[in-house]
């Protein structure tokens, strides 16, 4: 079975799947998308998701512990698409990651309006902008 999380491939050889869900060992887990468990819940450097008490996310099988994968990308917002022919998961990104791609700020310059004022970008930081350009080539 191939995870693609973070545009990375990782083959996982002991994962299980039901239906939609695919559940991990919480080493390929980790090796798979650098999350681990912890107390806090599923954690990748300070980056902490709590988990809910249930077993939809994690559950112990025989005294070994499994993560829904899935499950967990569903919690997060993450989009998920799966092959069953040829193995294969695809995690896009995180509702957290989506939303600092909105997060882009142009970059300063000043231009002169009609009578020649001149205007800079920074100063209208925190403000609505509503932005117009042209080019004649």
């Amino acid at each position: 079975m191939t995870i693609v999380y973070d545009d990375i491939a990782t083959h996982v050889a002991h994962a299980k799947t039901h239906g939609a869900d695919i559940w991990l060992s919480p080493e390929d887990l980790l090796r798979a998308t650098g999350f681990e468990l912890k107390p806090e819940g599923a954690c990748r450097a300070e980056l902490c998701f709590p988990l809910p008490a249930d077993a939809s996310i994690v559950k112990t099988d025989a005294g070994v512990t499994w993560f829904n994968l899935r499950a967990f990308a569903q919690l997060t917002g993450q989009p998920v698409a799966f092959d069953d022919t040829s193995s294969m998961w695809y995690f896009g990104l995180r509702s957290d990651e989506r939303a600092g791609l909105g997060a882009l700020q142009a970059p300063d310059f000043t231009l002169p309006d009609l009578d020649g004022k001149p205007h800079s970008l920074r100063a209208l930081r925190g403000k609505k902008v509503f932005l117009v350009t042209w080019a004649s080539w």
